[in-house]
């Protein structure tokens, strides 16, 4: 309980950095882009990569800079690009998204057993038993007869989305590009090293 306190406190004082706001919005803005690049698989399974963007704000900054950030993000995009009339519902599940996420990524290294753990988390708790609620309040539909679909579009996505998250991000992370983004004023931190004169 400790650790998960110390999680919160952390994410709090990172938006004391101004380079946390700006590398948010950095992804923000990809996270935009990106979501104009939908995979459809049919007529109800879509694969999105704007979630790749959002999940590296959750990673660096953590679930209290996590959910403010999706909850942001989720009101932008709709005023960006409106699809039916604004529920709040569906921005309080963003919150909740960010919240989690970072609670499973903050601080911690990126492996594929916690990622395969947080987007079933995520899916479980936002998308199947939250979308679904929303998606019964908006549309006047039984929980219950949406909730076999709902459950089956998530089991295809879980996997697909893991892989996708876990491969850029051991790769940015291999790459050093995370050490970058979290270094003091945006540079890298220096190796106590001196340039050697051949």
């Amino acid at each position: 309980m400790k650790k998960l306190a110390t999680l919160f406190t952390d994410s709090w004082q990172e938006f004391h950095q101004v380079r946390t706001v700006t590398v948010a919005a950095m992804f923000g803005a990809l996270s935009v882009v990106l979501g104009y690049f939908t995979l459809a698989i049919g007529d109800y399974i879509k694969i999105g990569f704007s979630t790749i963007a959002n999940q590296f704000v959750y990673y660096l900054f953590g679930p209290v800079v996590g959910g403010c950030f999706g909850g942001a993000l989720d009101i932008l995009k709709f005023i960006i690009k409106p699809t039916g009339a604004f529920f709040p519902g569906f921005t309080i599940g963003a919150v909740a998204g960010g919240v989690l996420y970072g609670c499973f990524f903050y601080k911690r290294p990126i492996t594929l057993k916690r990622v395969l753990a947080a987007e079933f988390t995520v899916a479980l708790v936002c998308n199947v038993l939250l979308g679904t609620l929303w998606l019964s309040m908006l549309y006047g539909k039984g929980f219950f007869a949406l909730l076999p679909m709902r459950i089956f579009k998530n089991l295809i996505t879980w996997p697909v989305n893991s892989l996708l998250f876990y491969t850029v991000g051991k790769t940015l992370e291999a790459a050093g590009v995370f050490r970058l983004l979290k270094a003091p004023d945006g540079r890298s931190a220096r190796v106590g090293k001196k340039n050697k004169v051949v």
